[in-house]
This record gives C-alpha cells, structure tokens and sequence, in this order.
C-alpha cells in the first residue's frame, strides 16, 4: 500500500491517479496526524508499505514525522519518499543518511518516482518477512534454539543427542516442533529461511 502524505489536495489527487494508473493500492492523508494514527494501528499490508511523504506541511513537518518512524525503527517496513518542492542538498543527504529511501523535488518524473516506489514496496515486503521469521524465532524455547544451531550446522538427529546429553526420540520431538514453528518442512528449507 501506497500512502501518501501532503497538505495540497491537489497534489494528493495528482498522486493517487498515478497510483492506481499503475496497479498500486494507494491511500491518502491530509496531514501527519491521520498518517501517524494510522501508523500506532500497525496494520501493515501483506504487500508492502511505502510513504510518499511531503516535507513542509502546517501541523507537523515530513521530517519530523520522519524522526517518529525512524524512532519506532520502522523505516525499513516503512520506507520513505521524501517530496519537496523546498529541499536542498543538505537535507537530502541528511535524511538519506538517516535511513530515507529517497529524496525527490517537485516536479518529479512519473515514472522515475513510481519505480523508486515499486522498490520501496519491495524493500518493505523484504523487511517484513525478516520480521516474521524473527517473531516465529522468538517462539522457540531454549532448548529448541540449540537444537536449531546443530540441525543448521549438519549434525544428525544422533550426534545432536549427544552433544546434548539427551536421547534422540527428545531430538525428533524438539525437531518436529521447531519445523512446526517456523513452518517449514525440511531442513534445507529452514536453513534457507534463515540464511
């Protein structure tokens, strides 16, 4: 999803038609604080995020609101496009370095901005199944975590036993649960997973 924030109605409108022209799902916000509102829900799309973000805008500045998702980390799952038809080098090297996806002027190139937005979607969906796998990681217990360091090593349900001082049918339950949690089926797609 494509969320677009700018003050200008204008802008907003001009920005939802390209969107859709290309197939993205976009939404507007008129301001920070509905797009923020929006962030504290965390509902993040499946498909990826991506923020077209004004810089000045009346109640709160799109580096300001910058500074809150950087904040929260969530700019890999939120990458931002900076637009501006008041930027300056300084500022687009500032935000960049501080983790902004690009930094473009007014007038922009349709299609130059809509591929740098393609590339945020994708980044986000990248960043978001990190984070997956990371919470189902987050689920296994610490037995089941050093029976994952040895499955992801090579070792044999038997050699994990006995490094572990366990027995093996123990190894077998631990393993099964493990492929449950993370949900795969086989070791070398584990091992992919969490390459």
């Amino acid at each position: 999803m494509l969320h677009i924030v700018d003050d200008e109605a204008v802008v907003r409108d001009a920005l939802l038609w390209l969107a859709s022209s290309r197939g993205i799902a976009a939404t507007a916000y008129d301001g920070a604080a509905p797009f923020l509102a929006f962030v504290q829900g965390g509902a993040f799309d499946a498909e990826g995020d991506c923020v077209l973000l004004d810089v000045r805008m009346p109640d709160t500045s799109g580096i300001a609101v910058f500074d809150q998702l950087a904040a929260r980390g969530l700019t890999a799952r939120l990458p931002v496009i900076f637009l501006t038809g008041h930027g300056d080098v300084p500022m687009a090297v500032d935000t960049l370095k501080r983790g902004a996806f690009d930094f473009c002027e007014k007038p922009f190139n349709d299609n130059q901005l809509m591929d740098r937005v393609q590339e945020g979607l994708a980044a986000s969906r990248l960043a978001g199944g990190k984070a997956a796998v990371q919470a189902r990681l987050a689920t296994l217990s610490t037995r089941e975590r050093e029976v994952l360091d040895l499955i992801l090593a090579g070792k044999m349900n038997k050699v994990v036993a006995d490094e572990l001082g366990i027995s093996m049918r123990t190894v077998e339950v631990h393993r099964a649960h493990i492929f449950d949690k993370m949900q795969v089926k086989t070791a070398v797609e584990l091992a992919g997973l969490l390459k």
